[in-house]
């Protein structure tokens, strides 16, 4: 597959839009991403379904010769010879096999090829192996109709690490050159490093090769808090943290952390984690020797969770006897913390941040594109008529506007995106690397929201407001500093105000 199917375009362009433009060109000009033929889309298609059986799956597989042989081989190999026979059909080998070798087996003869022998990705795959299986286990318990597709998405959840890796091989040795590093540190380095992480990554890349809009919206939150009412992507987002805690140098002390988790969620004997891990024990081995990767040190189940429960139980205690110094101690460090980062960079009316913030902020990130020849656009926001709206229904009325202005375009802006009050009735919004198309969508996003909702009520009666708003972007003139910058926007927004309000200019457009 080269691209999206019509069906996932919108999805497809969605998360390319998410994805900053320059990582966006990188990986786009990469020649050696992963790719998956039509035939493994087609199985992955499959696992959706609940009805799915071992003869979908082969009748799909066998329009493969390659893909067919390898299954035929792996179900014959020495892990699977249960029976005098071997199989002579791609039915008897998944039959033999079962539903979740099969699918790792068609996977990994798609992707696996890409270096999985390198000792840097060993870790990678083991850990989409160990969190596919697990997932499954948890599948069968919670949403035992949805098992196939959780296996997939938790075999894959990962999948951006390796576009990153293709197209950054260099910078990625440093973010996942440590085996043991922790994932959620991973998240927050790739984060600051790429300016997202490797989540959006995986989900825009299976759109790109076509697959269905469910497993990339499951990859796509893969990563997200546990939080949830969907028990399939509950399975596969707790899956990653059981996954690196058995392969963790200390699993003991890992798994710990995963069972406080969960038992935030639910008591513990819900997830039946003394099964869950008998299973790993049992399962994993031959799975990887199937893969061909190499195997982690042996796991002792039984005694893994007695030393967990006990370093629990031990947390506990220690928590107990340390809570109220820690309490009192949090509390005044939050108040501390509260206050200074109000005075220093919050506006106290739209809870955005202020103007000095909003300055140094642009200040640095100014220079940082200039330094890395990236780009990013300002957006200058006017409340049209807003000193009528004060005489009118008065100052309180016009708080209320700025405050709930204040909340919509919070909740309109990206991460590493920043908002704020500029002054008076006047906003402005930093775009990190997003051209002066892409600013003026997110502007006139802010125009369409403003026309749905109501800013305030007067009387019982719903205000809308409309504003004026202006974009400048980097690239699209020789600004020497960031106040030629923001200028270029003010004119841009200066235009709609002359031309009667209630629209967006884009400088040099």
């Amino acid at each position: 597959m080269t691209g999206p199917t019509a069906v996932s375009e919108t999805l497809y362009t969605s998360l390319a839009n998410q994805l900053p433009s320059f990582l966006s060109s990188a990986l786009l000009q990469c020649k050696r991403l992963p790719t998956l033929p039509a035939v493994a889309l087609k199985v992955l298609d499959i696992s959706r379904s609940g009805d799915a059986t071992l003869s979908d799956y082969a009748r799909a597989i066998e329009y493969d010769p390659a893909l067919t042989a390898r299954v035929m081989s792996v179900a014959n190999s020495v892990h699977y010879l249960r029976a005098a026979q071997p199989p002579h059909t791609c039915f008897e080998a998944t039959q033999r096999l079962g539903l979740d070798v099969t699918l790792a087996t068609v996977l990994s003869f798609c992707l696996f090829e890409h270096g999985h022998t390198a000792r840097s990705r060993q870790h990678f795959w083991q850990r989409a192996v160990t969190a596919a299986v697990t997932a499954s286990y948890l599948a069968q318990q919670l949403c035992p109709h949805q098992s196939g597709s959780v296996f997939t998405s938790a075999l894959l959840q990962d999948i951006g690490m390796l576009a990153l890796q293709t197209a950054y091989p260099t910078d990625a040795d440093l973010l996942y050159g440590t085996e043991h590093t922790s994932h959620l540190h991973t998240l927050q380095m790739e984060r600051r490093y790429f300016g997202c992480d490797h989540a959006l990554v995986g989900a825009w890349l299976l759109a790109k090769w076509g697959a269905h809009d469910a497993l990339v919206q499951a990859i796509h939150g893969s990563h997200d808090g546990l939080d949830t009412e969907d028990n399939a992507a509950l399975c596969l987002r707790v899956s990653g943290s059981v996954a690196d805690a058995w392969l963790s140098a200390n699993p003991a002390q890992a798994l710990a952390g995963v069972i406080r988790q969960l038992q935030a969620l639910a008591p513990a004997s819900e997830w039946a984690m003394s099964g869950l891990l008998a299973h790993l024990e049992q399962s994993l081995p031959p799975l990887m020797d199937t893969l061909g990767l190499s195997q982690p040190v042996p796991v002792d189940s039984v005694a893994l969770l007695q030393e967990a429960q006990q370093l629990l139980f031990e947390h506990t205690l220690m928590l107990s006897a340390r809570l109220d110094a820690q309490q009192k101690a949090r509390k005044t460090l939050l108040n501390d913390y509260a206050m200074l980062e109000q005075r220093s960079r919050i506006d106290p009316l739209t809870q955005l941040a202020n103007r000095a913030w909003l300055e140094e902020q642009l200040r640095a990130r100014f220079h940082l594109c200039l330094s890395t020849k990236r780009t990013m656009s300002v957006v200058f926001i006017d409340l049209d008529h807003f000193k009528v709206l004060n005489d009118r229904f008065g100052h309180q009325a016009g708080d209320e506007v700025l405050t709930r202005f204040g909340k919509m375009l919070a909740s309109l802006i990206r991460v590493g995106d920043l908002a704020g009050r500029y002054g008076g009735e006047e906003f402005l919004v930093i775009l990190p690397d997003e051209d002066a198309e892409g600013a003026r969508r997110f502007a006139e996003r802010i125009t369409r929201r403003l026309q749905e909702r109501p800013m305030a009520r007067i009387e019982q009666e719903a205000l809308y407001v409309s504003v004026s708003i202006g974009v400048a972007c980097l690239t699209d003139g020789g600004f020497g500093n960031e106040r030629e910058l923001i200028d270029a926007a003010d004119q841009s927004m200066y235009f709609i105000k002359r031309s009667g309000r209630g629209g967006v200019s884009v400088y040099g457009h």
